[in-house]
């Protein structure tokens, strides 16, 4: 069996979010999931592959090895008709290979993401958030967060982990910038890939001949045994750049926006001084944002028994994230935000053994800023209404395009 259809599927995916409601996830899946954990969704080519909302059944599912990631199989649910027409064409990467090439990839990019490293890049973060909201607070009011903070933090952190000299990295920051931007064109956007390409190769080389602090330094010594080639060493560097930075900076800027709505909640992050208080309220804010949300996509490379349903083989699988972070049997009254809640078991970063390999410095990075942020500046306020806010709600991450605010 290589595709699905079925004549009665009326839920569309993705799904609108509702008028008014911009962290929630789309009603039509919220209550596709109060039905049963497993239902049918229709894509944009008619198929209907399986979509999973139930949080044990995303762990289950997502922990399955019956279930791939190779994107090139017959069946796959792609998210569009580009995606689908160009798909013999895209590299081997972390995001769509299966072991043993997977796990290949996922040994070349864990190295840096240690706790211990991750925590070693704390006092680099702090300073480098210090530094923004400084030239913040100096520059004209209303501004925008997005383009003074949320977008350069993770870029400039992302050039601190790989180890890219200080001097060059406004040219690093200014492609990676474009690389994610939606209104650049796809000459703009291949031609900010191909700089960012070359400069990694060339960094790489360079690193090979004179050794120096950071990934691409401990990647160059893999080229060096063998394990990859430069070109291969130079794309892991892209795809860390590209998905780095596009979640953090969404995370930074959707986040705000939200605890501005919830202005008790954020008391919580202006006042507190606990680093174990707010890293749990980093959590919550995870799982109640859940940006990545237009699902995980897989597909069955045998039958599998789960939820009451069989899922055949050759049948698609979609994982929204959000919907089983919004499950009211593991987090009650999921619509509220409450950064004192337990929230460790959400499934903003995957699960399983695909889960986000940047994730630690995702959190360091987001309890630097939510815990800096608002006791630097306490007066901060939204300079606009919600509803002219522009959400990304066909990006693969979620987040706003502009956040203005004022203080």
């Amino acid at each position: 069996m290589t595709e699905t259809f079925a004549d009665d599927v009326t839920t569309e995916f993705p799904a609108p979010r509702a008028a008014g409601c911009p962290f929630a996830p789309p009603p039509a899946l919220r209550e596709a999931a109060a039905e049963k954990p497993l239902s049918r969704v229709r894509l944009w080519d008619g198929s209907t592959p399986w979509l999973i909302t139930g949080h044990a059944e995303q762990r289950a599912i997502l922990s399955d090895t019956r279930v791939s990631m190779d994107e090139k199989r017959p069946g796959f649910p792609h998210q569009n008709a580009a995606t689908a027409e160009n798909v013999q064409h895209h590299p081997q990467t972390i995001f769509n290979t299966d072991a043993p090439e997977h796990t290949r990839f996922r040994r070349l990019m864990t190295f840096p993401f240690t706790a211990k490293r991750v925590e070693a890049l704390r006092p680099a973060i702090q300073q480098i958030t210090d530094d923004l909201i400084d030239d913040l607070l100096a520059g004209p009011k209303p501004a925008d967060l997005v383009q003074a903070l949320a977008l350069p933090l993770p870029t400039l952190m992302i050039c601190e982990l790989l180890g890219v000299p200080y001097e060059d990295h406004e040219l690093f920051q200014r492609n990676a910038t474009v690389a994610v931007d939606r209104n650049a064109t796809a000459e703009e956007g291949a031609r900010a890939s191909g700089e960012l390409m070359g400069y990694l190769m060339r960094l790489i080389t360079t690193r090979i001949e004179t050794p120096g602090e950071g990934w691409v330094a401990e990647l160059a010594e893999r080229v060096k045994a063998g394990e990859i080639d430069v070109a291969g060493a130079a794309q892991l560097g892209v795809v860390l750049l590209i998905a780095g930075h596009e979640t953090s900076a969404n995370m930074i800027a959707l986040g705000t926006l939200a605890l501005l709505q919830n202005p008790e909640q954020l008391d919580v992050f202006r006042t507190g001084e606990d680093p174990k208080v707010i890293a749990g309220a980093v959590e919550e804010m995870l799982r109640y944002l859940s940006i990545a949300h237009h699902g995980l996509r897989r597909i069955a490379v045998e039958d599998i028994e789960i939820g009451g349903e069989t899922i055949r083989a050759g049948e698609g699988i979609i994982v929204p994230l959000p919907v089983a972070n919004w499950d009211s049997d593991v987090f009650p009254d999921p619509e509220r935000l409450d950064l004192h809640r337990q929230a460790r078991q959400h499934h903003a970063f995957g699960f399983g053994i695909h889960q986000c390999v940047g994730q630690q410095l995702a959190r360091v990075e987001l309890q630097v800023v939510y815990g800096t942020l608002y006791k630097r500046i306490p007066t901060l306020a939204l300079a606009t209404d919600v509803d002219r806010l522009e959400f990304k709600d066909d990006y693969l991450a979620y987040g706003v395009l502009e956040l203005p605010v004022t203080w």
